[in-house]
């Protein structure tokens, strides 16, 4: 098993903004890159992905959670009307969660840098 990458996801304070950044609202989409090997073989290390913090989270969704204090990105699965978030890669755990509302955004898409061939949509 890899080692867990985590990095810290910090609260924009009240500081004035600089000409780089830009206030986002909540529901603006983002994007973050894969770490690790959780969810291969779909998404590799490296990868970009889309997320769409009001998008419809639905049984099979990609889904940025939040988890035991921290975000995670997983498969949203529902099994005998019980919520799982589920790693793609076998090694890792699939834990069970209280409900949807752990989703912070769904993944839309994902892409390699760099290669324009490497594209693909998920909703």
């Amino acid at each position: 098993m890899s080692s867990r990458k985590t990095i810290p996801i910090q609260p924009v304070g009240e500081e004035e903004p600089t000409p780089y950044s830009t206030p986002c609202e909540g529901s603006e989409p983002y994007v973050l890159m894969v770490l690790g090997d959780s969810m291969e073989p779909e998404f590799e290390e490296g990868e970009v992905i889309v997320i769409e913090p009001d998008g419809v989270v639905e049984d099979g969704s990609y889904v940025v959670a939040y988890h035991d204090d921290e975000y995670i990105f997983r498969q949203l699965i529902q099994r005998d009307g019980r919520w799982f978030l589920h790693p793609l890669n076998e090694r890792y755990p699939t834990v069970e969660v209280d409900g949807i509302e752990v989703a912070k955004g769904v993944v839309t898409q994902k892409k390699r840098p760099g290669r324009r061939d490497s594209h693909k949509r998920y909703v």
